[in-house]
């Protein structure tokens, strides 16, 4: 086993006493600035709330509409996965400061969307520019906080990542309101001036630790001692395609829910105001979406990263077998709630998966072509929901498809085992 030179030790020493890049408190502040930009990026996860409105007002179809979010998604996916070698290369900041002008400017345009009645302009706007500045920005927090906290990487990948399902969560609450107060243009307009400003603000405190940064507290192995493989090695190992399967299922089968549930709770329950209690449904299962990334990227500390991925696909089985056929308000939210649990968990507990397997110096184009899948079963998940339930003119076949996702997706992460870096 290498030892470190002593000038190495001497940095080390120096670094924890006077250089503030090197110190517990400014890892912090970078793990500040990353929630918050997860927070701002995962509004998109509320979309449903403006699903039955743009509808109403324009006359398009739900599909249609539903497109947007596919969109979104795919090229969320997409550009995270083109995106990870200039995070590696050009640095964070940079990288952030692009997504959250793409970002901000994406939802503005939605806004000009709706103002004019183009359908076209949202698709382009909210799905394809606003869906690339999410992946962008998206993969960056993640990236940079995997090297400042090696010594934590599940807890703090699950603290940012959090933040997407509380983002989702506050807008799933405020947005009906809204939208009913100031309409959903000015939403958009609103949102997306927010966006442009906080992101570009937070995405300044986006910087990568100096190359020879051991963690004050990393008491296991430090950094010196960790071996990793770049992308196109990465892309030579059965385990990467295992990693992109396993999170490809997961997405799938939860986006299906995600991407639906305000129209499915109006239409499956007894609401005395549908679009407001529909939403509050939304925005109690978004908050479950962020907890659940924290709560599984912790318990996969303990019990493995694969062991949590088999827990996550496993018991939420039977929950998609039974749902179309709950009317209980109460009982359809805990169990929504306790699906998006496991669907954030999949994010929660994928970056550090990804960080054991193949290390974390090249993990921003490792992860990013990971996350594809996502783009992937963001495309797959919705539409196979939409195209099912018009079929079937229920959602109960759609769902149990989806639990058959699941369990392949219990198989699939059977066949895992991590690998022998040299």
């Amino acid at each position: 086993m290498s030892t470190l030179s002593t000038k190495q030790q001497a940095n080390i020493a120096a670094g924890i006493a006077n250089a503030p890049t090197h110190n517990l408190h400014n890892r912090w502040i970078v793990a500040i600035a990353g929630v918050a930009i997860q927070m701002m990026l995962g509004t998109v996860y509320a979309w449903s709330v403006f699903k039955n409105p743009l509808v109403e007002n324009h006359g398009w179809s739900v599909p249609q509409v539903g497109f947007t979010f596919t969109l979104a998604i795919f090229f969320l996916g997409f550009s995270a996965a083109l995106g990870g070698r200039f995070v590696d290369k050009a640095g964070t900041r940079k990288v952030a400061s692009i997504a959250a002008i793409l970002f901000g400017v994406g939802t503005l345009m939605a806004g000009v969307a709706d103002s004019i009645g183009s359908l076209w302009l949202l698709w382009i706007g909210y799905g394809v520019i606003a869906g690339i500045g999410n992946g962008l920005g998206y993969l960056t927090p993640v990236a940079v906080l995997l090297r400042w906290f090696p010594d934590k990487k599940g807890f703090i990948t699950g603290l940012a990542v959090m933040g997407f399902g509380l983002g989702a969560a506050l807008l799933g609450q405020a947005g009906p309101i809204m939208i009913d107060k100031i309409g959903i243009a000015n939403t958009f307009y609103l949102n997306g001036a927010i966006f442009l400003v906080g992101l570009f603000i937070a995405a300044q405190k986006l910087v990568n630790p100096p190359a020879d940064y051991i963690a004050v507290n990393h008491k296991s192995k430090n950094t010196a001692n960790e071996i990793s493989v770049d992308f196109k090695k990465a892309r030579g190992m059965n385990q990467f395609y295992l990693l992109w399967a396993i999170l490809f299922l997961n997405v799938t089968a939860g986006i299906a829910i995600i991407s639906n549930l305000s129209p499915m709770a109006q239409a499956q329950l007894t609401l005395s105001d549908p679009a407001m209690a529909a939403g509050r449904i939304v925005a109690i299962a978004a908050l479950f979406n962020g907890i659940g990334r924290l709560f599984w990227g912790s318990l996969s500390e303990k019990i493995g990263r694969n062991r949590a991925f088999l827990l996550i696909f496993g018991t939420q089985i039977p929950l998609f077998l039974i749902l179309p056929h709950i009317t209980s308000t109460s009982l359809f939210t805990i169990i929504c709630c306790y699906i998006l649990l496991c669907y954030g968990g999949g994010f929660g507990t994928m970056p550090s998966f990804a960080a054991d397997t193949f290390g974390s110096k090249y993990i921003g184009s490792v992860y990013g072509a990971i996350l594809f899948a996502w783009g992937a079963a963001g495309a797959v998940g919705p539409m196979l929901m939409e195209w099912v339930k018009k079929t079937s003119n229920s959602f109960s076949m759609a769902l149990s498809i989806a639990a058959g996702i699941l369990l392949l997706g219990v198989i699939v992460t059977l066949f895992y085992r991590k690998p022998k870096l040299s």
